[in-house]
């Protein structure tokens, strides 16, 4: 019965922010197949990979989290860590740290929008969206 209650109480701690990011409201964000729920707070942005892939590899999820805490948060992201489910990038924003309106990303992007849906549980807009460096 234990180990049923462990189970339980693991898994459902799979798809929540770090402690640093509960309460933000998350835009999700598909890079190269990989689909994240990005969250900043100051200077720091975190990934949470949602999406189901077969004994991926941090390195290349770590490129693919970075550009979209790039895409979400405006600024260049100098550091990632973490792992394949939940990788914190350091963002540089240049002075004054990042702005409330989201800087416009430096690189060219194609995006387009996969779905769209209200979440239940915040009344939020959630849109997926995949995007593509020109």
């Amino acid at each position: 019965m234990r180990f049923l209650l462990f189970a339980c109480l693991t898994l459902a701690a799979c798809n929540t922010p770090g402690p640093h990011f509960r309460g933000l409201p998350a835009t999700t964000v598909t890079v190269d197949g990989s689909t994240f729920d990005v969250r900043v707070n100051g200077r720091l942005a975190e990934a949470l990979r949602t999406n189901m892939q077969y004994a991926p590899r941090f390195g290349p999820i770590r490129q693919r989290a970075a550009k979209a805490m790039e895409i979400v948060s405006g600024c260049e992201v100098k550091e990632v860590r973490g792992d394949q489910a939940l990788a914190t990038g350091i963002l540089d924003c240049g002075k004054g740290g990042p702005s409330v309106d989201r800087q416009v990303p430096q690189d060219e992007l194609s995006c387009y929008t996969l779905d769209s849906y209200v979440s239940p549980a915040t009344d939020e807009l959630v849109l997926a969206v995949d995007c593509d460096v020109i």
